[in-house]
């Protein structure tokens, strides 16, 4: 009988409050939608069983509030995050141009082995909006930023219209999952390593 691997990944959601990342994340877990806007307080979080080839993957999404004041959730929140999503809301410059911030508070507090590998998916959320007339950022605005920082995929999404939710997800879930493969190599190596200096500093003693 074979047996497949339940993995477990950590997903955070980042970016300025109101951009609808509660909404994307409801959007996709629960298929719903709601008008009324509630600001996060802290951190939430959500999960979601899928299965990428023949694995079986639980997602677990964290959510967190975009207000300045919350932005120091400190380093446990960020710990052990497998892939991270940057959300700007394609009607608000100043959501787009907040984005350095996010990607950099995010590698400073997650603090992952390898930054420049480490895997984020920027969404342009709120597309639906106005038929795209009020719309501020160009698509190709936001592709050359994602050139700039290693080119990172991107995708831009409609949470009310349940546009583009899907693949963004499946996305984010592959890049984890190939991040946390990365990672599980990364820690054999170090245990390996840290294994051979115990051995050494034995040896040492010894003589």
């Amino acid at each position: 009988m074979l047996v497949r691997r339940r993995t477990l990944l950590k997903v955070i959601v980042l970016g300025d409050s109101g951009v609808g990342k509660t909404s994307l994340m409801n959007q996709y877990v629960h298929n719903k939608f709601s008008q009324q806007y509630k600001a996060t307080i802290g951190a939430d979080f959500v999960t979601k069983e899928l299965q990428i080839d023949d694995r079986l993957v639980t997602l677990q999404i964290w959510d967190t509030a975009g207000q300045e004041r919350f932005q120091s959730l400190g380093v446990a929140f960020y710990r052990g995050a497998d892939c991270c999503v940057l959300v700007y809301d394609v009607n608000v410059m100043r959501s787009f141009d907040t984005l350095d911030n996010w990607h950099e508070e995010f590698l400073k507090q997650a603090n992952p082995p390898d930054p420049k590998t480490f895997p984020f998916i920027l969404l342009g959320n709120k597309i639906d909006i106005d038929g795209g007339n009020s719309r501020v950022v160009s698509e190709k605005k936001a592709k050359d930023w994602c050139a700039s920082k290693g080119n990172i995929p991107y995708f831009e999404t409609s949470a009310k219209e349940d546009y583009n939710v899907d693949p963004a997800f499946l996305c984010i879930a592959k890049a984890a999952l190939a991040n946390e493969h990365e990672q599980d190599i990364y820690f054999q190596e170090s245990q390996m390593l840290s294994r051979k200096m115990n051995k050494e500093v034995d040896v040492h003693v010894k003589s």
